[in-house]
Parts: C-alpha cells; structure tokens; sequence
C-alpha cells in the first residue's frame, strides 16, 4: 500500500497537470494499491470546486481510507518536535501524513519536496513509480 499525499492527487486531477504525476497516480490505483488518509481529504476535497465535489467524493470513496485515530496527533506532535529541533519547519498537515506513513510503514508518493528533507531526519519511506509511471512494488523506490 503507497499512502498518496495530496499533493500527488491535486496534481494529477488537473487537467494540464503533470503526466508523471497523472501516469504514477494512475499506476497505484490500477495495482490497487494507493490509499489516503483525513488529513490528504481535507486537502483535496476541501478545496475541491462545488461542480467537482459529488464526482470527487464518489471517485475516492472507492480507495483504501486511513482513518486518523488521537495517537495519530501525538506521533505527529512528537514528529514536528523532532524536525523543528532539525530546523525543518513544514505544514502540520504535512507532519500528520508523514507520521501516518510511518508509523504504518507504509511509502509515501508526495510531489512536495519538503517530504524528501522529512525523509532525512525520521524513517518515512518515499515512492517512487516504476518505468512510465508503474507501480513499483519494491520498497526501496
């Protein structure tokens, strides 16, 4: 299971968006393998356009959902102290998504780029697709 960040879902809905970002997402959901979690649903539908929500909220409804549970808000606390003491100050959004991952030890497929720095400092483990955008089942990326 690869747990995709928003940034990889709103990137791949627009409609001149990225298409590795589109063939990768594509990848995931064929292998039956992406999944997403509360905090990425509030990103993406949240901010999500009122003709697109019905469309939005029936096409992921269908995904793997992680639900966020209270331990989930004191792993991320405990993870923002660990990157502010490193001097890496992200979205606390972004904090409860990557601590989600880890403590699940599941990849993350994130386009942000301050996930890579996330990944030098605590043990997230980050995808990366295979050859046209494939799903890679290897967990080293």
């Amino acid at each position: 299971m690869v747990l995709v960040d928003s940034s990889a879902w709103i990137e791949s809905l627009r409609r001149d968006g990225d298409m590795r970002v589109k063939l990768a997402v594509e990848g995931l959901l064929e292998a039956y393998e992406a999944q997403w979690c509360t905090p990425v649903r509030l990103e993406v539908l949240g901010g999500a356009r009122k003709n697109e929500r019905a469309r939005l909220g029936h096409q992921f409804s269908v995904i793997p959902y992680r639900i966020c549970k209270e331990d989930d808000w004191e792993r991320a606390v405990a993870l923002a102290w660990r990157l502010r003491g490193e001097g890496l100050n992200i979205p606390w959004l972004d904090v409860l998504i990557a601590s989600i991952a880890i403590h699940d030890n599941i990849r993350l497929y994130a386009i942000d780029k301050h996930f890579i720095e996330v990944a030098k400092i605590a043990p997230l483990l980050l995808y990366q697709p295979g050859y046209g955008g494939s799903y890679n089942d290897h967990q080293g990326g």
